[in-house]
């Protein structure tokens, strides 16, 4: 089955008022959480001008980590995001709700 038609058949299945077992839930919101914190990376680091090699050597990472990062394909442990924040000259702000998040690397007053 290809992409397209696995998700015309999720999307039916969904209209037809069926639901995911909690664990696929919980793993789709783990990739939400990932991909968008992925994305607040991305955005810093190119509003900033930054290649990945250049953000990767500021926050003592490897640009390939930078890369997976930026993918959502990692769940970054603490230590690590305070690296980024100070690599990325931000603060990181990190609000949890419901299964929804928000992501934003604030910039530090110049």
């Amino acid at each position: 089955m290809n992409h397209t038609r696995w998700k015309l058949t999720r999307e039916r299945a969904v209209a037809e008022g069926q639901q995911d077992p909690p664990e696929v839930e919980a793993m789709r919101t783990e990739i939400r959480l990932a991909f968008d914190l992925g994305q607040a990376v991305y955005d810093r680091r190119t509003a900033l001008g930054l290649s990945q090699a250049e953000l990767a050597k500021r926050a003592n990472m490897t640009q390939p980590q930078v890369s997976k990062l930026e993918l959502g394909g990692t769940v970054p442990t603490l230590p690590l995001l305070a690296r980024l924040a100070k690599a990325l000259d931000a603060s990181l702000n990190i609000a949890l709700d419901d299964g929804t998040s928000s992501v934003v690397f604030t910039p530090h007053a110049a």
